[in-house]
């Protein structure tokens, strides 16, 4: 599985065990999931950063993305049609090689204004039902904005509320294993994994 982001997915301002991809592979783990995530996340990035990166970053052997892109976008208050464009670049992508996707959304600042929220927020939601796959509406959900769970910056997420996204993504992710599960098809093209 490669977890596919910004400084969300990178782990920004922490130590790389304490990063959001290595630490739900140890609680998949825990719950008996053979599973290895790949940190590909870069700390900055945009959609188009993403889309320019995507052919390197995602291994041809991986069976499993968690997409978590958008933060930038919003922060510096670029074309919701733009982000929504690459997104969907990269889930074309992604749907062509058989790979299951999650995509995790993220909402506008509100000092862009309610017409940019209005454009920005229901991008996730309109890709997830265009491609069929799997949505975690707000990456940042009961992280966002709580002094407790984020670094002094406001913006990025502590180790404890590193721990809270993965406690509640865990069900989503658990979902994406079972959908890649679906996916893998021997040389002929034969199912030889059921879900």
């Amino acid at each position: 599985m490669v977890a596919f982001g910004d400084s969300l997915t990178a782990g920004y301002g922490l130590q790389q065990s304490a990063s959001f991809p290595a630490q739900l592979e140890k609680a998949l783990k825990a719950k008996g999931h053979k599973v290895i995530i790949v940190n590909a996340g870069v700390s900055g990035d945009t959609t188009s950063g993403g889309l320019a990166r995507f052919d390197w970053a995602v291994s041809t052997k991986t069976d499993a993305v968690i997409l978590e892109l958008g933060a930038n976008d919003a922060l510096r208050g670029t074309s919701p049609q733009g982000a929504y464009d690459n997104l969907d670049k990269i889930i074309t992508k992604l749907k062509a090689r058989n790979i299951a996707v999650l995509v995790t959304g993220m909402r506008a600042l509100r000092n862009w204004g309610k017409d940019y929220e209005a454009a920005f927020n229901p991008i996730f939601q309109k890709l997830s039902a265009k491609h069929d796959v799997l949505l975690y509406p707000f990456f940042l959900e009961g992280v966002a904005l709580d002094p407790k769970l984020n670094l002094p910056d406001g913006l990025h997420p502590n180790p404890k509320g590193i721990l809270e996204i993965v406690k509640r993504i865990i069900p989503k992710v658990e979902d994406l294993l079972k959908r890649a599960k679906a996916l893998c098809t021997d040389v002929a093209g034969k199912k030889t994994v059921t879900p």
